[in-house]
C-alpha cells in the first residue's frame, strides 16, 4: 500500500516521525510504501532519493536507510 501523508513507524531501537526521518535522510518525504502485515515500510519516497528500508537484527529489530538517488543523472 503506497501512502502519500506520513505514518509513524518504529523499532526495537527507534520511534520514527516524518520530521526525525526527513533530518536524518536530509530531504522532504513524499510517499511511503507498506506491505500487507508489515510495521515498517519497504521504500520512502523523499524529493530526490528512493530510501530503501533494510532491516537490521541481531539483539533487537533495527533498521537502516539505503539511499537511492530519483534521477540517476545526479550520480554524475
Amino acid at each position: 500500500m503506497i501512502l502519500n501523508e506520513w505514518k509513524e513507524f518504529s523499532t526495537d531501537a527507534e520511534s520514527y516521525t516524518q520530521e526525525r526521518f526527513e533530518q536524518q535522510v536530509g530531504d522532504a518525504f513524499e510517499a511511503m510504501c507498506f506491505e500487507e502485515n508489515q510495521d515498517t515500510p519497504n521504500y520512502i519516497w523523499t524529493k530526490h532519493y528512493v530510501v530503501v528500508i533494510k532491516p537490521n537484527t541481531r539483539i533487537f529489530k533495527d533498521i537502516s536507510f539505503v539511499k537511492v538517488p530519483r534521477n540517476p543523472s545526479v550520480m554524475q
